[in-house]
C-alpha cells in the first residue's frame, strides 16, 4: 500500500502546512536523501515532502543527492511530484512575482549524477516533453482561478551553480529565448521520468538575471519580499492543485520505460 501518492520538493518550511505529519526513514541504493521524508495530508490526499536543500539548507544545488531524493519518493509510492523552485527571469515579459509552469528544460550542469541506468542494461527514456502535460494543465488552470500570474509554458535553463551566471552567459540565455534560470531543476525532472513518476515544475520568479536588457535593477530586500509572497501563493496553489489531480495516469510519464531498454538476446 502506498504511503503517499503525491510528492513535493521545495523549501524546508513547506511541511509545516501539512496535517498529521509523520517522518519516514527511507533507505536508498544512493545514500541518504536530503532529509527524511515527511508525509502529511492535504484534504484526503497523502503528500510526501522532502526539502531538496536539506532542513537547514545545507546542500548547495550541485551537491544535492537527487537520485536518493527521487528513489525515496518512489519507495513511498509517489506517482506524481510537484517541483517548485525559486528562479530568475530571463525575459522582461516574465515579471517578478510571476509563476512559470515550464514545458521545456535546458541542461547546463556538468558534474551531477543524472541517471539511474548506468548499465548493464542500456536504457534510453524519451525526454522530448520533460514535464507531465496532465499536471501542467491542472496547475495552470488552478493558478488562473486563484488570480495568480501564471505563464503556461516556458523553458528553464539549469546552471551548475553554486555561482550565478556571468553577464555574457545570461545575455546568451536571453538571446536564445529561454525564460527562467535555476540551479536545481535538472536532473530532478529526468530522474522522475526514469522512475515513471509524473513531474511538473513551477518556477517562482524572484528577480531578473544579470544579462536581461532593459530589466529594472533588483534589490536584495525586494527578492526577500517576493520570495515570501511567492511561498504564500505557492501554498495556496498546491492546496488547490493536489486534490484536483486525476487518479488515472494516461500520460507518457507512466510508461516511460516501455521500449526504452536495449537488450540483446
Amino acid at each position: 500500500m502506498s504511503t503517499a501518492l503525491i510528492g513535493v520538493f521545495g523549501g524546508s518550511g513547506f511541511y509545516s502546512f501539512l496535517e498529521g505529519c509523520e517522518t519516514y526513514e527511507v533507505e536508498t541504493p544512493y545514500g541518504e536523501p536530503s532529509a527524511a521524508p515527511v508525509v502529511g495530508s492535504i484534504g484526503p490526499t497523502r503528500v510526501a515532502f522532502i526539502p531538496r536543500h536539506g532542513v537547514k539548507h545545507q546542500f548547495p544545488p550541485h551537491a544535492i543527492n537527487y537520485r536518493a531524493n527521487l528513489w525515496a519518493m518512489k519507495e513511498l509510492g509517489v506517482e506524481r511530484i510537484v517541483g517548485p523552485c525559486a528562479a530568475g527571469s530571463l525575459q522582461t515579459s516574465v515579471g517578478i512575482g510571476d509563476f512559470v509552469v515550464c514545458d521545456q528544460v535546458v541542461d547546463r550542469t556538468r558534474s551531477r549524477p543524472h541517471t539511474f541506468y548506468d548499465g548493464p542494461v542500456t536504457t534510453h527514456v524519451s525526454f522530448a516533453d520533460p514535464y507531465c502535460a496532465t499536471m501542467r494543465e491542472v496547475i495552470v488552470a488552478k493558478g488562473r482561478e486563484l488570480g495568480i500570474g501564471v505563464h503556461d509554458g516556458g523553458t528553464m535553463v539549469v546552471i551548475e551553480g553554486p555561482r550565478f551566471s556571468t553577464r555574457a552567459e545570461s545575455a546568451w540565455f536571453n538571446s536564445v529565448g529561454w525564460h527562467t534560470l535555476n540551479m536545481t531543476g535538472y536532473p530532478e525532472v529526468l530522474l522522475a521520468r526514469e522512475l515513471e513518476i509524473c513531474y511538473a515544475n513551477i518556477s517562482l520568479i524572484t528577480d531578473y538575471d544579470v544579462g536581461v536588457p532593459g530589466a529594472p535593477a533588483v534589490t536584495h530586500g525586494e527578492v526577500v519580499r517576493v520570495f515570501a509572497d511567492n511561498n504564500a501563493r505557492l501554498r495556496e496553489l498546491l492546496f488547490a492543485v493536489i486534490p484536483a489531480l486525476p487518479s488515472a495516469r494516461d500520460c507518457e510519464c507512466a510508461t516511460a520505460l516501455s521500449n526504452a531498454r536495449f537488450e540483446v538476446e
